[in-house]
């Protein structure tokens, strides 16, 4: 049974809410409560980028962070390096507008 797009993005949005709530009042460095929040963040993106899959052939530009392929895992950000094969796929600077559009 193939999951509804919508509601697997209000689903993820809600959580992404949790995670913020847990994480503007986390009690130290592990916190059990922003654990469990980035772990339904997790799943939440899964069951949406799935249910886009099945839906419309589509999926997002992002992807779970693990921390088990990564050279450090201390080290989020690896998407400095150009010469990287598997970096950033993100916007370059040129891009981009640095300066707010006036037809807005």
């Amino acid at each position: 049974m193939t999951a509804d797009p919508r509601a697997a993005l209000a689903n993820l949005t809600a959580t992404l809410e949790r995670h913020l709530e847990a994480s503007a009042q986390r009690r130290g460095e592990n916190d059990p409560t922003v654990v469990a929040a980035y772990q339904d963040v997790a799943d939440a993106f899964e069951l949406y980028d799935d249910a886009l899959l099945e839906s419309y052939g589509e999926v997002t530009p992002l992807e779970i962070y693990s921390g088990e392929d990564d050279d450090d895992p201390d080290e989020l950000d690896n998407h400095g390096d150009e010469d990287d094969d598997g970096g950033y796929l993100g916007l370059d600077d040129s891009e981009y507008d640095e300066e707010p559009s006036s037809s807005r």
